[in-house]
């Protein structure tokens, strides 16, 4: 069964870091581009970054950028999101999903496709 489940979210002061997990189970990882999204109160949805199947293609979108950084784990089935320096605009829900490589790819663009996680929450406050 075709599973995501995110973890590491919780509640720090502007500045802080945190390491977000998208543990994966039930497909082949290896094969599956990933990317995290994440949706803020009153917000749309938004692609965050992404990361090809190879590890060799990643995308951030602006306001992540030199902040944080994607990567993954094939020995464990995991993409982790690192976030540093973090703003209170970044408080949202955060979810991976799987995103279309091609897009990824060809267009540097993040765009989910059908298998999504529950979400972790973050929260940046003083």
């Amino acid at each position: 069964q075709f599973e995501l489940v995110e973890s590491g979210g919780g509640s720090v002061r502007p500045g802080g870091s945190l390491t977000l997990s998208c543990t994966t189970s039930g497909f082949n990882f290896k094969e599956y581009s990933i990317g995290w999204f994440r949706q803020a109160p009153g917000k749309e949805r938004e692609g965050v970054s992404c990361i090809s199947s190879d590890d060799i293609s990643s995308v951030y979108a602006d306001d992540v950028k030199g902040r944080f950084t994607i990567s993954r784990d094939k020995t464990k089935n995991t993409v982790s999101l690192q976030l540093n320096s973090l703003k209170p605009e970044d408080t949202a829900d955060y979810y991976c999903a799987t995103v279309n490589p091609i897009r990824l790819i060809v267009a540097g663009r993040c765009d989910a496709t059908d298998h999504w996680g529950k979400g972790t929450r973050v929260t940046v406050s003083s």
